[in-house]
This record gives C-alpha cells, sequence and structure tokens, in this order.
C-alpha cells in the first residue's frame, strides 16, 4: 500500500544528530528501507522536516521504519495511506459503479 511518512524532528536532537554526522546516515538509512518513489526535506512548524512516499508491503515494517526516528531523533511522525492520480481515478471509477 502506498503511505506517507512526515516525520517532524526535534530540533535540538537533529542538530546534534548533524553535528555528530549521524543525522545524514539515518536519512541514508531510512531512505535505503523504504525505497521512496519521492522524498522531501524541508523546514516545517520551525523544525526540520522529511516527506516520504512509498509502498509498505507489511505493516510489521513499521517498527524498523518509525524507531529510528523516535529514539534517535525524538521526531513526531505521520503515517497514512496516500494515493496517486491512477489510483484516485480507479477507485472513483469503483465507486461509481
Amino acid at each position: 500500500m502506498r503511505m506517507m511518512l512526515k516525520a517532524r524532528l526535534d530540533t535540538e536532537t537533529s542538530n546534534e544528530a548533524y553535528k555528530n554526522g549521524t543525522l545524514p546516515k539515518l536519512m541514508q538509512q531510512l531512505t535505503e528501507i523504504l525505497k521512496p518513489e519521492a522524498a522531501y526535506f524541508g523546514p516545517e512548524e520551525g523544525c526540520r522536516c522529511c516527506t516520504f512516499v512509498f509502498d509498505m508491503q507489511d505493516s510489521s515494517q513499521l517498527p524498523r521504519i518509525a524507531e529510528p526516528l523516535l529514539n534517535e531523533l525524538n521526531a513526531k511522525i505521520d503515517l497514512h495511506p496516500v494515493m496517486n492520480a491512477e489510483d484516485l481515478q480507479k477507485g472513483l471509477a469503483a465507486v461509481q459503479r
């Protein structure tokens, strides 16, 4: 299922992770795990933020995805199922029948 993960990183924790070199490593590891179709990085609500759109094969993947963000970056995480335009059209066509 296509999912969108948004993580808002705690500023103090992510500043330290940036200074000691773990922030880029964690983002690289997360990117390798998710193999996202899209990844975006930028500020949100005064914090560093990353957003990934990826395919989650099984809900058992959640701890592997979330725990590094929660434990190492003190992140606030939102995870939602999402659709692209093709998925939306397919879903709407099924409803109209």
